[in-house]
């Protein structure tokens, strides 16, 4: 009988209050690897609003929002042909221009790494467990920030 490779892709998530920086990230997932023909990346940013807030507040459910992140970089997995996923997301209060979500999808090809990264995004800004509380630059008491229908949308082109 003869062993045959393991072909699943290399899936790394983390749920981080610290930074994180995607070249290093990147790079680990690339270094060595001349299979892998294309790299997409996606990083989101806290904003600003024009001023308005002086910081972004992320909480999470901490067993579920690891479960979550990995039951849906499997589904990417089984949807494309990846090497590897990596999720990066930041919880705590974060300023504007802090990074809090990193995706890295590599593949073969193109079209598989951009459908996947972006997929997983689409479903994280809806079905991970994460609550966003805004912190208003004037001092006044924030806001928990609600759902939007642009994201359940943007979640609904891949249930084709």
């Amino acid at each position: 009988m003869v062993d045959e490779p393991d072909t699943r892709p290399a899936i790394r998530i983390s749920v981080q209050a610290d930074d994180f920086d995607m070249a290093k990230e990147t790079h680990q997932v690339t270094e060595g690897r001349f299979d892998v023909g294309a790299v997409a990346t996606f990083t989101g940013l806290c904003r600003g609003e024009e001023g308005r807030l002086s910081a972004l507040e992320l909480e999470h459910y901490p067993g579920m929002a690891q479960k979550q992140l990995t039951a849906l970089a499997d589904r990417a997995a089984a949807r494309w042909p990846v090497d590897a996923l990596t999720i990066l997301h930041r919880y705590g209060k974060l300023a504007p221009g802090e990074q809090i979500v990193g995706i890295i999808a590599t593949s073969r090809h193109r079209d598989a790494a951009f459908d996947a990264a972006r997929f997983i995004m689409d479903y994280l800004k809806t079905d991970a467990p994460f609550w966003k509380k805004e912190h208003a630059a004037d001092g006044a008491s924030g806001d928990w920030v609600d759902a939007r229908e642009s994201d359940d949308a943007a979640k609904k082109r891949w249930s084709v």
